[in-house]
């Protein structure tokens, strides 16, 4: 079994085992958790093969974006990463094109319920609870669905703590705490209801959003429209890009932080932003190898503070790096990455192969605005916020949930005060991009006791200004983003607040006081206990991850004002003791296996992964003239699977670009009026389960 047991920072629940088959195999998951998460906990990673070409399939999204992951539940095809496990389940692999159950009955057409509200939201994600809270402050009755089985969205997923502000986004506070204090916030308002395992599945001209709410159709007239449906995560064409094992970083968060299945071994990590380095401390905090993290720009897109983590526990940081392809049989079983020039070509020779069982896509995201656009194109009043509105992160997603609501509000005649200026200028500040790394200056003292901030990038972020008790500690220009630095060193007490709220675990403290020379560092640790007891001995390291020596654990503390980060004493020398950042866990480096022989051929990779359609046949389209999506699909039913081209009309328009194509060119596809697979007998009035559907 591959479920997670324990962790340093997450609660195992207490749940109810039931019994399932699969292919006829009894299994046993827990009731409630999705379909996917129980099979991978059984160590079932394919779920059906293709029926164009009996290519392997398996969880890719775990978000309800894709078809990849569908299963036959009892003798009717379902998206296993959305379907709830229930006791006595019958789940079959897809084995070439699903067949239904015979059925000579035809449905009668039912009314279907219609409820009006004066404002729904999609999403109950941080932006969609920080606009219902803005909304149910001002008792505007609002319903918020969201498809997932607690509110939260992306913030249920994420153990780290936050950016950002203590007192405006909950700053040094871990996600999915955050979605707990929204979800609790929210309670406290009864003109808003929320439903949970809700789908929007479309909207219609007439002023309609259509909403399956667990297994039963209805319809919900808004008078306003907010849309906060997140991001859905880019892929990439590389060889072998849809084999099982190959994830988006957020599927792989879903599965390892929300339902506890410890769905990997041996990972590679592919893209620097805050996505991928975040999911690599998420994979070893879960108690997984990183083999590397892979990079095509020069420099990581994250935080510094972020990759400095993975650096300091071992992980290798490849800048100037992409993937060339995952090989396997049934699943990914090998990894090979190779060195990038100046002009984004691979550089032969640089080819390096890794075994690993998991490749980690988190090569940026996109928008899901198409309810908001179909919502404008049909007159329908609607707004935007969170990732639907534009791409950043969860601190801004709360800010931008905050002023929609309340331009809502206004537009409704409910609010007739201004949009707070400052929430703005936070707004625009949470949205900013890391700023450049500057050498930081290390104070010259040897005496006393004080921090030593590792922090040398401009973000967002002053926590450890709002815990200090004695005013210690100030940023650059007194703003969020500038550096922190001790700016009165004789006043600090040595509490260690500033040490473990930190969000970047970048800061230290030195304490010469007893002895000077054998000065005691602390570090703030957030991974595996039985590591750091006391009396072991571990290789420290510099802020790049450089061990500077091994050293015994002389004294743990745990502050319950920061539950699930420990507080590691040693005594270091002199020399080390302002030097000293990190512990360092992956001491066992992996290394490629064998000689990298040939690359697979770029035009292997598959575009469309519902349809099977690679990029060769693609680029053959292009250079025979076509311009327009919708002919495109017409020609090579790109775009014409279940997933509505969600996954390949992004990577489709780069190769356009790659062709050399000028994209004015290009006609864009048609929607389709509806955005989420729905059987058909549900707009018919027939509910899940009913016979006749």
């Amino acid at each position: 079994m591959r479920r997670i047991e324990e962790h340093p920072i997450l609660e195992i629940p207490e749940r109810t085992k039931v019994a399932f088959t699969w292919n006829g195999k009894k299994l046993e998951g827990f009731e409630g958790e999705p379909i996917s998460s129980a099979l991978i906990a059984n160590d079932v990673h394919v779920f059906g093969h293709h029926a164009k070409d009996a290519s392997p399939q398996g969880i890719f999204c775990a978000n309800g974006q894709c078809a990849q992951c569908l299963v036959m539940v009892d003798g009717l095809p379902k998206k296993s990463c959305m379907t709830p496990l229930e006791e006595g389940m019958v789940v079959e692999s897809v084995e070439g094109l699903p067949s239904l159950p015979e059925s000579d009955d035809v449905p009668g057409m039912k009314e279907i319920p219609e409820k009006e509200v004066e404002v729904l939201i999609i999403g109950g994600g941080p932006a969609g609870l920080s606009a219902a809270i803005e909304l149910g402050k001002l008792d505007i009755g609002t319903l918020l669905i969201d498809d997932k089985d607690r509110p939260g969205g992306k913030l249920v997923l994420q153990t780290h703590k936050f950016f950002g502000s203590v007192e405006d986004s909950h700053a040094g506070t871990r996600g999915f705490e955050i979605g707990r204090i929204l979800e609790a916030e929210l309670r406290k308002y009864p003109s808003v209801e929320v439903w949970l395992r809700s789908t929007a599945v479309g909207v219609f001209s007439d002023g309609v959003v259509g909403v399956v709410k667990e297994g039963t159709y209805g319809k919900v007239r808004p008078g306003r429209l907010l849309v906060a449906t997140g991001a859905r995560e880019k892929m990439l064409s590389f060889p072998g890009n849809t084999l099982p094992g190959v994830y988006g970083a957020g599927a792989f968060q879903t599965l390892v932080n929300r339902d506890l299945v410890r769905s990997s071994d041996r990972i590679l990590i592919v893209g620097g932003g805050n996505v991928g380095l975040i999911a690599g401390y998420h994979a070893i905090q879960a108690g997984m190898e990183v083999v590397a993290l892979i990079e095509a720009l020069p420099h990581v897109g994250g935080y510094k503070v972020h990759a400095d983590k993975l650096k300091r526990l071992g992980v290798p940081v490849f800048t100037s790096h992409t993937i060339v392809s995952a090989e396997g049989g049934e699943r990914v079983e090998k990894a090979t990455i190779a060195g990038l020039d100046g002009n984004w070509n691979i550089i032969p020779g640089t080819e390096r192969t890794y075994p690993v069982d998991t490749v980690l896509i988190a090569v940026g995201l996109d928008e899901v605005n198409e309810f908001h656009r179909k919502a404008l194109e049909f007159g329908i009043p609607s707004y935007s916020a969170g990732d639907a509105q534009e791409i950043a992160e969860a601190s801004a997603a709360m800010f931008s949930g905050r002023i929609e609501g309340l331009r809502i509000a206004s537009s409704l005649g409910r609010y007739d005060g201004e949009i707070p200026g400052e929430w703005e200028n936070k707004l625009v500040v949470l949205k900013s991009k890391p700023g450049k790394v500057v050498e930081g200056n290390i104070d010259d003292r040897e005496e006393g006791v004080f921090p030593v901030i590792h922090c040398k990038q401009e973000i967002p972020c002053n926590p450890c200004i709002s815990v200090c008790p004695v005013g210690a500690l100030k940023t650059e220009r007194d703003e969020i983003t500038g550096l922190p630095y001790l700016a009165h060193p004789d006043r600090c007490i040595g509490c260690m607040n500033c040490v473990g709220i930190c969000p970047g675990l970048a800061i230290t403290l030195v304490d010469y006081r007893k002895d000077p020379e054998h000065p005691i560092v602390t570090l703030p640790y957030e991974v595996w206990r039985e590591r750091v007891e006391k009396g072991t001995v571990v290789p420290l390291t510099d802020e790049e991850g450089a061990v500077l020596g091994r050293y015994p654990v002389l004294d743990l503390i745990e502050n319950p004002r920061f539950p699930g980060t420990l507080l590691v004493k040693f005594r270091v020398e002199r020399a080390a003791a302002k030097k000293i950042a990190g512990i360092h866990l992956q001491e066992r480096s992996i290394s490629p296996v064998g000689e990298y022989e040939k690359a697979l051929l770029p035009d292997d990779a598959v575009i469309c992964r519902c349809e099977r359609v690679t990029a060769g046949e693609i680029r053959n389209a292009i250079r025979s003239g076509i311009r327009d999506l919708n002919q495109l699909k017409a020609v090579t039913r790109a775009g014409m699977g279940a997933c509505g081209s969600k996954t390949c009309r992004p990577m489709i328009l780069r190769l356009f670009r790659e062709e050399g194509v000028d994209m004015s060119e290009i006609t864009d596809r048609t929607d389709r009026p509806l955005f989420v697979e729905v059987p058909l007998g549900y707009f018919a009035g027939c509910e899940e389960g009913d016979d006749d559907e």
